[in-house]
């Protein structure tokens, strides 16, 4: 499959934070400085901006100094816009031959002005949350290497973090593996990926082999996971991913405490063993011998003890690894595959 087929970035990045102040609307920046600050090159942030990524701070002048690679727009504010005022950073940004990289709703190309900077200064313009075009459909045959995908019962419930923590975790034990990203965020910390919930509906299943291409039989592809087979509006994503992923194995990730689906409260959620045993009937279609791996548990809302409980009381359940990633890592899960799936 050609190489076109995905985004490719180049790093390092500069991260645009402007005059954002509030974490929660700068999650991607702060993103990218937890899971790949090799990458960052520093933060270029406004007068007034009182929050601090904790890296260097860096004028576009300096940054094209430093061969820098691109300017990423490193918020995400109600309404995917930015303020008028940050056009002409970005601006500069190209004509000193940075790329700039957004994963908003906007559209960088719906800017002249920025147009005719990238053409000056023979930069690109990347709209993360724009898929390839070459997308071809799902095939469904079989491909070498090993793949994990994330999922579970509901949107916003730990996929790409555990998928994250879990290449962390191989990586750390010596194995052969990448990270494979699916959404905005996950892409620019990669720098590389397919957008799969702007995917043409036709096109999830094929973007999803070509993301986890034939590799070596112990390489194993960790996939992002995306929205969900049990959700009433993303429930198409979550299985055209599952199809085209062919993964050997699954890492539900579960949130004891949500009982119904985020933003939709009359939608009750499924038990934990309906969400194991609906993904490995489904996931069968394409990959008869898929499993579950490991269930990663959000436990942020319980007490230590209740957590320590909580945790016990699921493996028993399951017969499974259980582990909140935020606080034990994803190295009893890797440990699990290690074993189970290459005989280590």
């Amino acid at each position: 499959m050609s190489e076109t087929t995905r985004i490719r970035l180049n790093a390092p990045y500069l991260l645009l934070i402007g005059t954002e102040s509030r974490p929660t609307f700068a999650k991607t920046a702060m993103g990218l400085v937890q899971w790949c600050p090799d990458k960052v090159i520093g933060q270029l942030r406004f007068e007034g901006c009182e929050l601090d990524l904790g890296v260097p701070d860096v004028s576009v002048t300096e940054a094209a100094r430093s061969d820098c690679g691109s300017l990423v727009v490193g918020v995400a504010p109600v309404g995917g816009k930015v303020p008028d005022s940050w056009w002409s950073v970005m601006e500069q940004a190209a004509r000193a031959g940075i790329d700039v990289v957004s994963g908003l709703h906007l559209r960088l190309d719906d800017h002249p002005g920025l147009v005719a900077a990238a053409k000056a200064g023979n930069a690109r313009l990347i709209d993360v949350r724009i898929p390839p075009a070459d997308l071809p459909v799902g095939s469904g045959k079989p491909r070498s290497g090993r793949r994990i995908l994330t999922v579970g019962a509901d949107c916003a419930i730990g996929k790409k973090y555990t998928a994250l923590a879990l290449h962390r975790a191989l990586a750390r034990a010596g194995a052969d593996a990448t990270y494979r990203a699916t959404g905005q965020t996950g892409i620019m910390i990669a720098g590389e990926g397919i957008p799969i919930d702007s995917v043409v509906a036709d096109f999830i299943s094929g973007a999803a082999e070509v993301l986890s291409p034939d590799n070596q039989p112990d390489h194993f592809d960790i996939i992002e996971g995306q929205g969900s087979i049990f959700h009433p509006g993303y429930s198409g994503v979550a299985l055209g991913l599952l199809h085209g992923s062919q993964p050997d194995g699954f890492v539900v990730c579960h949130d004891p405490l949500r009982e119904s689906v985020s933003g939709w409260p009359h939608f009750g959620l499924p038990s934990l063993e309906e969400v194991m045993d609906a993904h490995v009937r489904m996931g069968q279609r394409t990959n008869a011998r898929i499993r579950c791996v490991g269930i990663s548990v959000n436990t942020s809302s319980l007490s230590t003890e209740d957590r320590a409980t909580c945790l016990k009381q699921l493996a028993r359940q399951t017969g499974l690894p259980c582990v909140d990633p935020l606080i034990d890592g994803c190295d009893a899960i890797a440990r699990h595959l290690l074993d189970e799936l290459t005989g280590r």
